[in-house]
Parts: structure tokens; C-alpha cells; sequence
């Protein structure tokens, strides 16, 4: 999969940065969250096709860096999961 999007005016990739703090920013975040965190993210990238670039986890925040193929439906196929029950895939709580 390119990262790159070539079309007859111009080049496209999408790169997201996501932080997630804790409630409070309280130091919850240990070696096997990170673990499991990462095992999770791997689901979701063969799922949704896209990659991930950096997971890692602070004592209060987690700090994800993907990249994703751009198309038209490219953030929607994400968010999906969210607004529709019925596309939820696994419940990981």
C-alpha cells in the first residue's frame, strides 16, 4: 500500500496524531496496557487498512501515529464504527 496518493495536480498522504490522556491524568498506563494496547492497534490496522506508525504509552496518555491510504471514504470507514452499533467489530471491555 503507497502511502503517497498521485493525482494530476497534486500528492496526498494522510498522517494522524492521536493522543489520549487518562481520566484526571492519572499514571494508569503500565507495561501490559501497552502490551495489550498494541496488540489491539494491530487488529484494528489489518481491519480498516491503515498503518501504524508509532503506539506508545506514557503513565497518563497514549500516543498513537497512523497513516492511512487516501480515498474519499477515508475517515468515514473509521468513524463508522462509532456512529452505527451494528458495524462495531469487538469490544475489547
Amino acid at each position: 500500500m503507497s502511502e503517497y496518493i498521485h493525482k494530476n495536480h497534486n500528492v496526498t498522504v494522510l498522517l494522524y496524531h492521536l493522543v489520549f490522556p487518562a481520566k484526571y491524568r492519572r499514571a494508569v498506563f503500565d507495561e501490559r496496557v501497552d502490551e495489550v494496547l498494541k496488540e489491539v492497534c494491530l487488529e484494528i490496522a489489518e481491519r480498516y487498512q491503515v498503518k501504524f506508525l508509532e503506539i506508545g504509552t506514557d503513565k497518563d496518555h497514549v500516543h498513537l501515529g497512523l497513516t492511512q491510504k487516501a480515498t474519499r471514504e477515508s475517515g468515514n470507514e473509521l468513524l463508522q464504527s462509532d456512529v452505527n452499533p451494528k458495524r462495531r467489530g469487538v469490544s475489547y471491555c
